[in-house]
């Protein structure tokens, strides 16, 4: 058992808010500028709409084995040198898409993200062990909305270097990379270690398969692990083609990037900054039916994302939904982190990035084929699966409410 006391969970929220952030940050410029250095590495305008698919599918192909090691290698080693490891990779990767030449070059800068993620787990882990209850649904909605405004500052960051500055979209990842290497410096120098309440032992391998099974096996993890699993894949659906809708809306070419910058920026600075409601709301009402809600929204805005005909509806519209996706991670995590018992907590923590790998493989890869239909038949499609999600989540809020001890108690021992 860790006897040391949990640091301040305020200062260590500040922190992991910021690396989420600027990873964030890096990240959605890569989805909204990706048409851009494709255009600028050589790749025809007609093909660009199938790369687009295909590379995002990449970014979590290298990353699937990794999953349930970097939680074991937090835990007994040092959370804080596994979150420093992804903001320096992050510097890697953006360098590399920065300096890419020709096409095979962003399929390695792409195929070098998997490398970068696992880090959001390990932090949330820290800060439910540092939190007290009380304020954990707000904590987790705070940390849930530090991605999604990274989101939104980078695309708007593109815009003023690509349309204001008259730089490359190179250039722009290349200030990303500059951007990840600060992030590690501060958490290297400003950020605390926080042990686990359990420290496992034995062998890293063993440690991995069973923090697997305890996923398999717990019908709770296993429940909310589907849920997200779906809601990601319409995430990743979508997000893959959200610039390319801006274009179609406008009517501008792929190489203009205000509009993106714009509607992406101002979206999901303004979505990202309601989403902490949800974890307010979550701390009075439960996080069970909260969940719930914020999926029934994401797929609500997914399929009023298809009938878009001007910028400003795309903007409104894309703000919920960028809300509505913040508070579902929030829930989750939450769920999760007081759900499971504390020697499983880290690890399964970080292991929801295993469905969240597969959603983000299959779903630009489905968007890609989805795509030949039309650009707007990939958001209906999105839709569509998360109608479903939000059935499994009306399923899993029954079966396993607040209050339903003995019901839950069953589920765990099998009865």
């Amino acid at each position: 058992m860790n006897s040391r006391p949990a640091p301040d969970w305020r200062p260590l929220l500040a922190l992991y808010w910021i690396a989420s952030f600027i990873e964030g940050l890096g990240v959605s410029q890569i989805y909204a500028y990706l048409p851009n250095r494709l255009l600028e590495v050589g790749v025809p305008t007609a093909d660009v709409p199938h790369f687009v698919g295909l590379l995002g599918a990449l970014f979590f192909l290298t990353g699937l084995p990794f999953i349930p090691l970097w939680g074991v290698w937090a835990d007994k080693y040092s959370r804080k040198a596994v979150i420093i490891r992804s903001a320096l990779v992050e510097a890697v990767v953006f360098g590399v898409i920065a300096a890419a030449a020709a096409p095979w070059q962003l399929v390695v800068g792409m195929l070098l993200v998997g490398f970068q993620l696992g880090n959001s787990g390990v932090m949330m882990a820290a800060i439910r062990d540092a939190t007290p209850r009380r304020r954990l649904g707000l904590a987790m909605g705070v940390f849930a909305a530090s991605s999604p405004l990274g989101f939104g500052a980078g695309p708007a960051l593109g815009a003023v270097m690509i349309d204001g500055l008259r730089l490359s979209s190179g250039a722009v990842f290349a200030f990303a990379a500059l951007l990840s290497v600060g992030v590690a410096l501060l958490l290297a120098v400003g950020s605390s270690e926080v042990r686990p309440e359990v420290v496992p032992t034995g062998g890293t391998v063993r440690l991995a398969f069973g923090a697997v099974r305890g996923v398999i096996s717990d019908p709770i993890v296993r429940w909310l692990f589907v849920v997200y699993g779906l809601v990601f894949l319409g995430r990743q659906m979508s997000a893959q083609y959200m610039a390319l809708l801006i274009h179609d809306v406008e009517h501008t070419s792929l190489d203009a990037a205000f509009s993106v910058g714009v509607v992406l920026g101002l979206a999901t600075v303004v979505g990202a900054a309601v989403s902490p409601v949800g974890g307010w709301v979550a701390d009075r009402l439960g996080f069970r039916p909260v969940l719930v809600g914020a999926i029934a929204g994401i797929a609500a805005a997914f399929a009023l994302l298809s009938l878009a005909s001007t910028i400003a509806w795309l903007a409104v519209v894309y703000s919920f939904a960028i809300a509505f996706q913040a508070v579902v991670g929030a829930m989750v995590s939450s769920l999760l982190a007081t759900e499971t018992p504390p020697e499983r907590r880290s690890a399964t923590l970080n292991l929801i990035y295993l469905p969240l790998y597969l959603g983000g493989i299959a779903g630009p890869a489905i968007g890609a084929g989805v795509v030949g239909s039309g650009l707007r038949s990939v958001f209906l499609a999105a839709a569509a699966i998360l109608v479903g999600a939000t059935a499994m989540a009306v399923v899993f809020a029954r079966r396993t409410g607040d209050g339903q001890g003995n019901e839950i108690s069953a589920l765990r021992s099998g009865r």
